[in-house]
């Protein structure tokens, strides 16, 4: 590239380096809108952690290219230098829009290039300055995406300039730039589709330019040698062999595309382009009609619009339309146009000529000549297109700047197109700021189209602006009744403002607005498979009412027979099942959708919480392992396979427990449940200190935390620290009053630390009153009894408890000990009781979990998709349960350990009864 464009000045690069500049510096203030979000946030072909492998199964926005939800846009090295910008500045958008406009740069220069073949030198800077400030390059130029139009015209010119080179003296034929130029083809078309078509202006070039040939010669020859009367030319035979190499070349490149594509046409609704799914003549004078639109676009940019589809461009459905009168105009000038380029030699016909070859041929893939594509106008398809523009603006007013009389007035006119273009792609840029501005400042452009309304109520719902947001959306519908969407996001929004019933209205009218299921005929091919998931958020708002369950299910039912891969559906119903307690029909409905795509990580998450439903932890450990394969970083993943560990009692798997922890708190530092667990990891290690660091994050992140409060006063009761932990037992019943078990142990600190037996009575009493049947609180007051020396109360408090627990020896001794203390009517003197002796030391016999108290949050299952919002990509959705629960079985080293407490218990118990029967 450097070598050709060695004869382009430095003055002139820097000049283009300038305007450019002046152009788009406030670009690298915008952020990632409309189609970014797709293909740059909503990328997963953009983390380093994906394999290389996928940039080239994938297509643009990430979607592998066998699946028919793929648009068959296969981009490669486009999706390459997203993910170059990715590891550099991970989703800064300032690099990507700095990288845009250097590429934006880099195409002026080599375009400029390209003219001095055709122009004078004034006149290529004339169309390059042009086209380095016209605003209908804002949309590739600003917008992320447009870098497929910006990458493929660098290596389309490119390829372009190097053809150029395959004559050598004498007309012989210099093969290296044509296997350069294949070779820069291939890479065009990798960065987008169109690069191909710089073949046909190779073949143009080299006919009418390097061989100087003109339409009459050709038709005189041919007629010549048809009759006999001469053979075909040397020069004209290695012409021949020169087009039979570029087009060998192109087939081939066709046949790989092709097969790339799997043989299939992407699926688009009447939405995207009305006109393709119309009958004739409809179809024929709407595209034909489009072909002015474009045109009228390059010649006055005033009104630029981001999105074209719907119901932007109103069919041309009768020959009477006067809009057939631009159509026909159009033809007329462009076939004039045509026929001088031909039919006349001289360097006015083959600059023309050239021009016309970039306005067409890179516009045909755009033209819905030989497919549909999925849109009606789009901006950036100009990109290319817009320097054949150039070219015949440049030369036409070098023909008229050549004239004294119109001299000063063409330069007065140059001067003012370059500065209006320049505040106009100036201003344009700041509509690209955020999705609201670009969306608003489209309805400004089109209120027909319902597309934009939602959009723009698309980007107030991420603002959480939910009533502006509805507003916009019931304008859709009123703009395009049967948009389905649009129906779509009525109903979420009103679901998002807790009015279910109009919601489920909302949703009701899409559904009926679905095509119904015909025998044997492919359904996805008559409607956009993401409005399918009409049946999935119907069903995900009416399963809120357990008595409608089942009519939730056979929602999701009706989806799947529909669209069999439809994957959605089983992850939404294997959620169902669980929720209905039938999680043998979940784990079928997550392998069903396994089947279907086996590198989601999220459908090896559910599937793990469905083996924890089915009491299989080793299986769901497996699962939650492959999980983590595929995303490392899974937050659910990382959390519940680490709590999985932690309760298995297993101390060997506690070291990784702790790491996923440390991971998880890494990944989520605000969540306090990742610092609590690993607070009662350490616990169990037997690590004090570090436990209480841990317990003490928990609680300052979340100071009502019920279960990091109460572990943290138990673990200073454990490690003889009972005072420090009266204050966060305090704070533990500020929040939840009825805590049974802090009470219990506040009441013992009290009673056996600080000698408070009133504050001790107090809180034995509030237990009972919570719970007459505990028999912890119910014995620990029979203790404050004792300590009374009410003996008879404490008697008859006793007799109570036993009757309570009828198994439990301790107080049956307790009693006897008591009564005998009655009989002897204080022979002896009376000796303190210390709860700690009783209810205190039976709570730790008993076992470790009876005070240990865990919070887990666990998770149900998580959907890989959030099936809301239409026109964009969708997002993930996690759902919680926040679940209180007992730590459960223990490993045989910490029984062992239980059993030791038990026997310093009982040692406990027989020093108490020596001191009631006065030994």
């Amino acid at each position: 590239l450097l070598e050709k464009m060695a004869d382009v000045s430095l003055k002139e690069a820097a000049l283009i380096v300038g305007v450019v500049a002046a152009c788009y510096w406030n670009s690298l203030f915008c952020g990632f809108v409309f189609d970014d979000v797709s293909a740059i946030l909503d990328n997963k072909d953009l983390h380093p952690s994906t394999p290389l492998k996928n940039l080239f199964q994938n297509d643009f926005w990430g979607t592998p290219m066998s699946e028919e939800r793929s648009h068959k846009s296969y981009r490669p090295l486009t999706v390459l230098t997203f993910r170059l910008n990715y590891l550099f500045s991970e989703l800064n958008a300032v690099s990507y829009h700095f990288l845009n406009l250097v590429l934006h740069v880099v195409v002026c220069i080599v375009f400029l290039k390209v003219c001095k073949l055709f122009l004078d030198n004034r006149s290529s800077i004339v169309a390059s300055l042009l086209f380095a400030v016209h605003p209908i390059h804002t949309e590739a130029v600003t917008g992320v995406v447009g870098r497929a139009e910006l990458l493929s015209s660098i290596f389309f010119l490119a390829a372009f300039l190097s053809y150029t080179k395959s004559k050598g003296p004498d007309n012989t034929i210099v093969w290296t730039p044509i296997a350069v130029t294949v070779f820069l083809v291939a890479v065009a078309t990798l960065c987008k589709e169109q690069g191909i078509t710089v073949v046909g202006i190779c073949c143009v070039y080299e006919v009418f330019i390097a061989q100087g040939y003109t339409l009459p010669t050709l038709l005189d020859t041919a007629v010549q040698i048809l009759r006999g009367k001469g053979s075909i030319p040397f020069s004209m035979l290695q012409t021949l062999l020169k087009l039979i190499v570029l087009m060998f070349s192109t087939l081939l490149l066709v046949v790989v595309r092709v097969q790339v594509i799997q043989s299939q046409l992407p699926v688009f609704t009447r939405f995207d382009n009305p006109a393709a799914v119309s009958p004739s003549p409809a179809r024929q004078l709407t595209f034909n009609y489009l072909l002015p639109v474009n045109a009228w676009l390059l010649l006055n940019p005033s009104e630029l619009c981001c999105d074209w589809t719907m119901g932007t461009i109103p069919l041309v459905e009768s020959l009477l339309d006067v809009r057939n009168v631009a159509t026909l105009t159009f033809f007329c000038f462009l076939g004039a146009l045509i026929v001088f380029s031909l039919r006349y030699p001289g360097d006015s016909s083959k600059t023309v000529l050239m021009a016309l070859c970039l306005i067409v041929l890179p516009f045909i893939p755009a033209s819905n000549l030989f497919f549909p594509v999925g849109f009606v106008v789009a901006e950036r398809v100009l990109y290319v297109p817009s320097m054949g523009f150039c070219i015949l603006v440049a030369h036409g007013w070098k023909k008229l700047s050549n004239k004294s009389v119109l001299r000063k007035i063409s330069w007065v006119c140059l001067a003012a197109v370059l500065f209006t273009h320049a505040l106009k792609t100036l201003h344009r840029n700041w509509d690209w700021e955020s999705e609201y501005t670009l969306f608003m400042s489209a309805l400004k452009v089109n209120k027909n189209n319902a597309k934009l309304w939602n959009n723009v109520g698309h980007a107030l719902e991420n603002e959480k602006n939910f009533e502006r947001a509805l507003q916009f959306f019931i304008q859709a519908t009123q703009v395009q009744p049967d948009d389905i969407g649009a129906h779509m996001n009525v109903g979420r929004t009103y679901k998002n403002l807790n009015r279910t019933k109009e919601a489920e209205e909302s949703y009701m009218i899409a559904k009926s607005l679905m095509p119904q299921i015909i025998p044997g005929k492919k359904y996805a091919a008559r409607v956009a498979p993401n409005h399918l998931n009409v049946y999935i958020n119907l069903a995900n708002l009416i399963r809120a009412n357990e008595s409608r369950l089942e009519e939730a299910d056979q929602l999701y039912r009706q989806a799947i027979s529909m669209r069999p891969d439809f994957k959605q559906a089983y992850i939404s119903r294997g959620e169902l099942l669980l929720k209905m307690n039938k999680p043998l029909k979940a784990k079928e409905a997550y392998l069903r959708a396994l089947e279907l795509d086996r590198t989601n990580a999220d459908l090896w998450y559910n599937l793990a919480i469905v083996y924890i439903e089915l009491k299989d932890p080793a299986e769901a450990l497996k699962n939650f392992n492959r999980a983590l394969e595929l995303n490392p970083t899974h937050k659910l993943a990382l959390f519940n396979s680490a709590l999985l560990m932690q309760e298995s009692g297993d101390a060997r798997l506690r070291p990784e427990a702790k790491q996923r922890l440390l991971h998880y708190v890494k990944e989520e530092p605000q969540d306090a449940n990742g610092y609590f667990n690993l607070g009662m990891l350490a616990m169990d290690d037997k690590k004090d200190m570090e436990a209480e660091a841990w317990m003490k994050k928990a609680i300052r992140l979340q100071p009502n935390f019920r279960s990091a409060l109460f572990n943290l006063a138990l673990l200073y009761s454990q490690t003889a620290k009972e005072l420090m932990a009266l204050p966060v037992l305090e704070d533990l019943l500020r929040y939840y009053p009825d805590h049974t078990k802090g009470l219990i142990l506040k009441g013992d600190i009290l009673m056996n630390q600080k000698k408070d037996i009133v504050g001790a009575k107090k809180c034995f009493e509030r237990i009972l009153e919570l719970d007459p049947n505990n028999v912890q609180g119910k014995h620990n007051l029979c203790v404050v009894y004792f300590e009374e020396r009410d003996l008879i109360k404490a008697e008859k408090c006793l007799v109570e408890t036993l009757a309570l627990a009828p198994h439990e020896e301790y107080i049956q001794r307790h009693l006897n000990i008591v009564r005998s203390k009655i009989a002897s009517l204080g022979a002896v003197e009376q000796s303190s009781l210390p709860s700690e002796g009783t209810a205190a030391a039976e709570e730790k016999k008993k076992s470790f979990q009876n005070l240990k108290e865990v919070k887990n949050e666990k998770t149900t299952t998580q959907s890989t998709v959030d099936n809301n919002k239409e026109h964009s990509k969708n997002k993930k959705l996690t759902e919680k349960n926040s679940v209180d629960k007992e730590t459960p079985k223990k490993s045989t080293k910490e029984i062992k350990d239980i059993e030791k407490k038990r026997v310093a218990a009982l040692k406990r118990l027989e020093e108490i009864e020596r001191i009631l029967n006065g030994e």
